[in-house]
């Protein structure tokens, strides 16, 4: 008999972040093609949990069924080593690493280092480990865990209908990512600023309230600028609303810092818009040549001249949508990503 599959989440199945879409998205692919997956959600105060989330997840986990298979998401896994030595000792624990949690924009070394060193104990317990980049594989090597334990699952990316823009004089650029301060928000404002003299509008749409020094300085910026009519911020958005906002988008901007993947990079190709982005995770191999304008990260300078480009030239714009519509006909679809994943269970399921 099978074992039971358990997936352990921090905070709602349904929030809107990469981590959160990528869960449910794999979690529903799952049920859908290979076998049913129970869900059990913990405290959204990971990886910094209060002393209430560590006895709510202590007490999730010690109710499980012996034997069972429970995929845990790395940024609660990494914060609670001592449960997780514990209880792998009866349970079949696969962690499921989005971002290593040290490995985070903005913290400090001291608080890096704990999580460092809490993040390697949890990890070296777990039967098997599944990361969703190759970027995020790169960033465990240090860690001195077994190769041959650890498999990298891509994103999926689901189809989606062709943007038809704007159609205006004023040239509307999307972002969507948590305004959090990997995302970049801040140089994408000040590159901007150089370009007022243009026509264009830039909506950000992610969450507000995550990271609130960020959007304080966000906000900070647009008032510095004074882009209160070129810049709006309008928080997390439901699919069917999001999707308003991409089918008249021109361009899509994502000037991140860091990805292991870049899966709002993969949306936006899947709608045949032109991007411009970084040089980090999988965004070069999701763009490629044709498809956008690829920067280096934190460059402000090149991030300027990208945006001008993109802005000022229609041709350069054309060709990038041709080439992003392109690009989306290759696009993983999730059933291929949740085959990769079902072959990690199935290899634990006939273990010894």
């Amino acid at each position: 008999m099978a074992s039971p599959l358990v997936f352990v989440v921090p905070g709602q199945l349904g929030t809107l972040t990469g981590g959160s879409v990528y869960n449910k998205r794999m979690i529903d692919t799952l049920r859908e093609h290979y076998k049913p997956v129970d869900v059990r959600e913990l405290d959204n105060s990971f990886p910094k949990p209060t002393s209430a989330a560590l006895e709510h997840a202590k007490g999730t986990l010690a109710a499980l069924p012996t034997d069972s298979i429970v995929v845990i998401d790395g940024l609660a896994l990494g914060a609670i080593p001592e449960i997780i030595t514990l209880e792998a000792q009866r349970l079949c624990i696969v962690a499921l690493v989005h971002l290593p949690i040290a490995k985070a924009i903005g913290l400090e070394q001291e608080t890096a280092t704990k999580f460092a060193a809490s993040e390697r104990r949890a990890l070296s317990a777990c039967a098997a480990i599944v990361v969703t980049g190759r970027t995020a594989l790169d960033m465990l090597l240090p860690y001195g865990l077994v190769p041959n334990l650890i498999t990298v699952v891509e994103p999926g990316t689901n189809p989606a209908s062709l943007a038809i823009g704007s159609h205006s004089g004023k040239l509307q650029l999307l972002s969507v990512a948590t305004l959090s301060p990997g995302k970049g928000h801040a140089i994408l404002l000040q590159a901007l600023t150089n370009l007022a003299h243009h026509q264009w509008h830039l909506t950000c749409i992610g969450n507000l309230t995550r990271y609130p020094a960020t959007v304080k300085q966000v906000r900070s910026l647009i008032h510095k600028f004074e882009l209160h009519d070129r810049v709006s911020l309008v928080g997390e958005l439901e699919e069917t609303e999001l999707e308003q906002y991409y089918s008249k988008a021109d361009v899509f901007v994502l000037p991140t810092l860091l990805e292991t993947y870049g899966m709002a990079v993969a949306e936006a190709l899947a709608r045949g818009l032109p991007v411009i982005s970084t040089t980090t995770g999988a965004i070069p191999q999701l763009v490629g040549n044709d498809a956008g304008i690829l920067v280096p990260v934190g460059d402000l300078a090149s991030l300027t001249r990208a945006l001008a480009k993109m802005i000022t030239n229609e041709e350069i714009r054309i060709s990038c949508s041709k080439g992003a519509r392109h690009v989306r006909e290759f696009l993983p679809n999730w059933k291929h990503s949740a085959s990769s994943f079902a072959a990690v269970l199935e290899k634990l399921e006939n273990r010894e």
